[in-house]
């Protein structure tokens, strides 16, 4: 006889005892035994939630660790013996201890030392230490040491040198900047545009207008440039350009005024004036037709006076080159339009 039927004859047999005796509760038992069997059979894992392994896991401790098998029938009886400990160890588990120790610094100390740090590049951790306690923030020396540390501001010897942007904003009061643009006109005439613009104010200058830009035209253009020139400068800064001839530097030299030329091929040296050229395409030249170079020098008289007197700048804190403040505002007044450039670009102002 095999094993499925030697199985099979006692499953029969216990049937028939039950039948016999009219044990009702061992009948069900043994019912609810077999239904489990079949479930097992369809279910490849069962998914229990915390609720069941804590049921589980009480009545198991009702049995003999021997009789596990036979009643827990979709686990093993490790995997209870598991979830029992676990029970255990929740139940007698404390609450973590009160954390002591020093309080962590308060967020506005933390920014308030990095700020002092970034904004003065001279002070180590001991001199920043001395400016909070003096507006009353008492924290250690080694407390802003490590606030910088962390924030990656290195240790003051190497925070002394000005970055390029910083150079550039001390000196640019002094610093002229000037180039050509060149515009193409209807008849395929080409017109060289010399103009010089002041790197603290933005104020744009027009040069001259000339279809052969020449050393000795370039040179007294210069002359016209300076004797109307009302402010000091130290710097002009030019490419490379055959235009700029020898005579054109002794000029400005002549009046105190260093030239600097830029390296080949390097528009970004000379940025400000390559990006007034953009601004000029961008607004005036790319939206008209030139004629001659009486229409081109009247747009671009009443364009740069536009430029200088009215026209908003980011740099400036949206106010115009030429212009200190931004216009007050006249409640109740109406707006007026005033057309520039045969009105490709408008101006608006509160009416007188």
């Amino acid at each position: 006889m095999n094993l499925a039927a030697t199985i099979r004859h006692l499953i029969i047999g216990r049937l028939r005892w039950l039948l016999a005796t009219g044990d009702e509760r061992d009948a069900e038992i043994l019912a609810l035994r077999h239904q489990i069997l079949v479930l097992q059979r369809q279910i490849n894992r069962p998914r229990f939630t915390d609720s069941d392994r804590t049921i589980l896991a009480v009545l198991a401790m009702a049995f003999a660790r021997s009789r596990l098998p036979q009643i827990m029938m979709i686990v093993q009886p490790k995997t209870v013996i598991g979830w029992h400990r676990r029970l255990v160890t929740r139940h007698w588990t404390y609450p973590p201890a009160t954390r002591r120790g020093r309080p962590p610094t308060l967020a506005h100390i933390r920014r308030l030392a990095i700020r002092l740090a970034e904004e003065n590049p001279t002070w180590g951790y001991r001199r920043i230490h001395g400016e909070l306690a003096r507006l009353g923030h008492r924290i250690a020396a080694s407390t802003v040491w490590t606030i910088l540390r962390a924030a990656g501001i290195d240790p003051a010897p190497g925070r002394t040198g000005p970055t390029w942007a910083q150079f550039i904003r001390t000196q640019a009061k002094g610093i002229l900047a000037t180039d050509f643009a060149c515009v193409d006109s209807a008849t395929l005439r080409r017109f060289h545009v010399l103009f010089f613009i002041e790197i603290g104010t933005r104020c744009v200058h027009l040069g001259g207008i000339t279809t052969n830009p020449t050393g000795p035209w370039t040179t007294q253009a210069a002359r016209n440039f300076l004797m109307n020139l009302d402010r000091r400068f130290r710097f002009i800064i030019h490419d490379g350009a055959g235009q700029y001839a020898r005579s054109f530097d002794a000029v400005f030299e002549a009046d105190g005024i260093s030239a600097i030329t830029t390296p080949p091929r390097a528009p970004m040296a000379n940025s400000y004036a390559e990006r007034w050229v953009r601004t000029l395409r961008h607004e005036l030249l790319d939206r008209t037709i030139i004629w001659n170079k009486r229409q081109l020098r009247a747009l671009l008289v009443d364009y740069i006076d536009h430029y200088n007197q009215h026209r908003p700048h980011r740099s400036l804190d949206q106010a115009a080159p030429d212009t200190a403040n931004v216009a007050a505002i006249q409640r109740g007044q109406p707006i007026l339009r005033r057309a520039r450039c045969g009105g490709l670009i408008n101006e608006y102002r509160h009416a007188a």
